[in-house]
């Protein structure tokens, strides 16, 4: 999703129980709206936010990062459906103990489809769709995010190269191909539940993710 400008729109103190951050809100607008995912059944929609927690000098040495997409049933309710708010905890812990580092929260809930589509989704894999299956099967891709606002907002903080916390190779690809440095990759690897194997072996199998875990000889 190209943006025609990046803006940032607040910052402020912004203590947590992993540390003292630096709260940022960018806004990016967008150049073009983006037809097949949540975009495109909110015609008109423009702009896109993304929070950003800063801690530390992010400029000695590249610092760790990680882009998170907005969940609301994980981060906020502790959904077992996913292991996002587990990567989240993993990624905010790591800040704390490096001492420094930027967390980048994407609105990209439900790999872009929105959260009313994300739960339509839900109900269809209830059925016995895959992750997958569902998104495509509701008229979506499989994976309808992007990853350009992070790293026009990793230019602005004067970031060019990070470590970053992914499992996820087109978030090494996508900052790669927007200028962005990464020197090393970082496992988001949690200890699975039983009620998300499923959907890491389809992420794995199916979107490329990095599941060491399911990796066999």
């Amino acid at each position: 999703m190209p943006f025609e400008k990046v803006t940032k729109a607040a910052e402020a103190d912004f203590p947590t129980r992993w540390g003292h951050f630096r709260i940022f809100g960018f806004e990016g607008t967008l150049a073009e709206v983006p037809q097949n995912c949540e975009h495109g059944a909110n015609e008109g929609k423009q702009v896109e936010g993304l929070v950003a927690l800063v801690m530390g000098d992010i400029h000695a040495v590249p610092p760790v990062v990680r882009i998170h997409s907005q969940c609301l049933t994980g981060d906020v309710f502790h959904s077992l459906r996913c292991d996002c708010r587990l990567q989240l905890e993993l990624a905010l812990d790591r800040i704390r103990t490096e001492g420094t580092g930027i967390l980048l929260y994407e609105q990209q809930e439900g790999r872009g489809i929105g959260l009313m589509a994300k739960l339509k989704a839900y109900e269809l894999q209830d059925q016995g769709m895959d992750t997958v299956e569902a998104n495509v099967e509701l008229g979506f891709a499989a994976d309808c995010r992007g990853y350009e606002l992070p790293a026009e907002v990793l230019k602005l903080l004067g970031v060019s190269a990070v470590r970053l916390i992914t499992n996820n190779p087109e978030k090494v690809a996508a900052l790669e191909a927007s200028g962005i440095a990464v020197v090393e990759r970082l496992s988001a690897e949690v200890v699975p539940e039983e009620s998300f194997e499923k959907y890491l072996k389809t992420k794995h199998e199916k979107m490329g993710h990095i599941v060491e875990s399911l990796v066999t000889e």
